[in-house]
C-alpha cells in the first residue's frame, strides 16, 4: 500500500451515479434537503439517506439544521473545484448524457454554479470581456488584463488580488 491521499475512497464516493447526481445538484450553491436530493438522484428517501451519510463521512458535504429541516451542502470550494474538474474531464473524454443541461430553459440562460456565474448569459459576458481585452486567455487560464482593475473599479467592482481560487 502506498502512502498519501486515498484517491480511490473519494473517487468511489463521487463515482456512484446517485451520489454524483446529488453532488451535481448541490453545485448550484443552494443547500438542499434529503428529500430534494433523493428526487435529484432518482432514489428513495432511505436510499438517499444512506448515500448522504457516506458523503458526510467522506467529508464532501456539510449539514445545517434550520428548525426541523436539515440542509446538505458541499463542504466547500475545494469539493466544488474537484467536481468541476471531473465534469470538465467527463465533457472532454466521456460519453455525453442524453438530457441537455437544466430542464428549465430559463436556467440554461442565466444561472449560478456553486460560486460563479454559468449559463448562456455568463458565457456571452465572458466572450465580450475577452473581446474587449479585459480578460486574457492564456492556454487553459483566464487572467485579468492590466486595464481590467481600473475598468471594474469605475463600475464599482472591487477586484480581490488575493482571490482564493483562480479567476
Amino acid at each position: 500500500m502506498r502512502e498519501g491521499p486515498d484517491i480511490a475512497r473519494i473517487a468511489s464516493l463521487v463515482g456512484d451515479p446517485a451520489r454524483a447526481n446529488m453532488l451535481n445538484a448541490l453545485m448550484g450553491g443552494t443547500a438542499l434537503t434529503a428529500s430534494e436530493l433523493a428526487l435529484e438522484a432518482g432514489v428513495s428517501l432511505p436510499t438517499a439517506s444512506s448515500h448522504l451519510s457516506k458523503l458526510m463521512d467522506g467529508g464532501l458535504l456539510t449539514l445545517a439544521s434550520q428548525g426541523r429541516h436539515r440542509y446538505y451542502g458541499l463542504a466547500g470550494p475545494q469539493v466544488a473545484g474537484m467536481l468541476e474538474a471531473i465534469i470538465g474531464v467527463a465533457e472532454a473524454v466521456g460519453p455525453k448524457r442524453v438530457r441537455p443541461g437544466p430542464r428549465d430553459a430559463a436556467m440554461r440562460v442565466a444561472r449560478v454554479c456553486y460560486d460563479h456565474l454559468a449559463g448562456e448569459q455568463a458565457v456571452a459576458m465572458l466572450d465580450r470581456l475577452v473581446d474587449r481585452k479585459l480578460l486574457l486567455r492564456q492556454e487553459n487560464e483566464i487572467r485579468l488584463s492590466p486595464s481590467a482593475i481600473s475598468h471594474f473599479a469605475a463600475l464599482g467592482i472591487e477586484i480581490d488580488s488575493k482571490a482564493k481560487r483562480p479567476i
